[in-house]
């Protein structure tokens, strides 16, 4: 019998955490200036890690390997960039070739509302769009499966990023120019540069888990492990699948959103596959199947690359001798080395297919020391 807590303890573990990354968070807004850095890795990770667990709801959970996530992150970015942007600044973005008429009466429009609530719709209406190209792109893409399905995901993703870029399309995205001047996520005032990224993802990411959860959770997993015997239990296996992959596609979309938020300005180059394949990375290292494991993956992916092995970029001089090897993009090879070290000792991932536990979590330390009496005195090969 698997062991945990009570219901009443993990509830009251959980909102002790809560509360303490909330008023983390709190003071982190008022360090701004000393911890800038800090809070930018920040918002990046948790932003990431609603694209991690988007792509995980549709490998981990369903079983469908696609790799299209960039293309709708930059539907996502597109639309909350062009919804959000103010009208005042629209002529120095749209310089060239203007903004066309009918997009520009529609932001007048929606100029009367306050930027919290423009903000909130922008992010709504990116998600609803790609869901819709997600439903259209479904119909024949979902009847390939493993790597077929792959390739055509991936096809779509390249399609958007060349659309986007198109200069028939400058008087909507402004092709290759991209947009400027989006509002970040504290335009509104007060504090929100993490509390409103942070917001977002635990909103997205419990509507996810409550997904799994329930009997169209139980549907995904089981095509996940057999699609003819879920076909046999009644299970309809192209809507299960077009149902995930638009719901995987609105939270991409919405993160893709975010993203634009945080990076103030994109344009189709910010949206190349590379940026899949980061999202692949960290579904793997956190665990294919796993919902936490993907939120550590992210963290851990993004503080690794951008803060941690940034020591590794900076020349290195003993005694008047420069070492050659430490160099700009140095950190990347030891991040490779650092990625096959997490794959040949966890080969599933950090997590797995599991989730965080409170018990394993405490009573790890106790764990270690049955482990260690329960070992043979003298025995080299047992504590190997």
């Amino acid at each position: 019998m698997k062991k945990n807590f009570p219901a009443s303890v993990r509830l009251t573990l959980s909102l002790i955490a809560a509360v303490g990354v909330f008023f983390l968070l709190f003071w982190l807004e008022g360090q701004r200036t000393e911890q800038g850095m800090l809070i930018s890795i920040l918002q990046k990770s948790v932003i990431l890690s609603i694209a991690a667990v988007s792509m995980n709801l549709l490998t981990g959970f369903t079983g469908l390997f696609s790799l299209g996530q960039a293309g709708f992150m930059a539907i996502g970015a597109y639309v909350t960039g062009l919804i959000a942007m103010p009208v005042s600044s629209v002529d120095n973005v749209f310089y060239v070739s203007g903004m066309a008429d009918g997009l520009r009466s529609f932001k007048e429009s929606l100029s009367v509302l306050p930027t919290p609530l423009l903000i909130t719709l922008a992010l709504l209406a990116g998600g609803l769009i790609a869901a819709i190209f997600a439903a259209l792109v479904g119909i024949p893409v979902l009847r390939l499966k493993s790597d077929y399905l792959a390739i055509a995901t991936l096809g779509f993703s390249e399609i958007v990023r060349a659309i986007i870029a198109a200069p028939q399309l400058d008087r909507i995205t402004n092709g290759s120019y991209g947009l400027k001047a989006i509002p970040g996520f504290d335009s509104g005032g007060g504090r929100g540069s993490l509390l409103i990224p942070f917001g977002v993802a635990v909103a997205c990411i419990t509507f996810i888990v409550l997904l799994i959860r329930s009997s169209y959770g139980r549907a995904f997993k089981a095509i996940r492990e057999d699609e003819i015997a879920a076909e046999a239990m009644g299970i309809g296996l192209f809507k299960h699948k077009q149902l995930a992959f638009i719901i995987s596609s609105f939270f991409t979309a919405i993160s893709g959103g975010l993203l634009a938020m945080f990076m103030r300005s994109i344009d189709a180059r910010a949206f190349q596959v590379t940026l899949t394949y980061d999202i692949l990375l960290i579904v793997v290292i956190g665990g294919i199947g796993s919902i936490t494991g993907s939120i550590v993956g992210a963290f851990l992916v993004t503080f690794a690359k951008e803060w941690w092995l940034r020591f590794f970029d900076q020349p290195l001089v003993i005694n008047g001798f420069k070492v050659p090897l430490l160099r700009t993009g140095f950190r990347m090879v030891v991040f490779s080395i650092f990625l096959m070290l997490i794959v040949l000792f966890y080969r599933k991932g950090l997590m797995g297919n599991r989730e965080f536990s409170w018990y394993r979590l405490l009573s790890w330390p106790a764990r270690i020391g049955r482990r260690k009496k329960s070992l043979p005195s003298g025995d080299e090969e047992a504590l190997k």
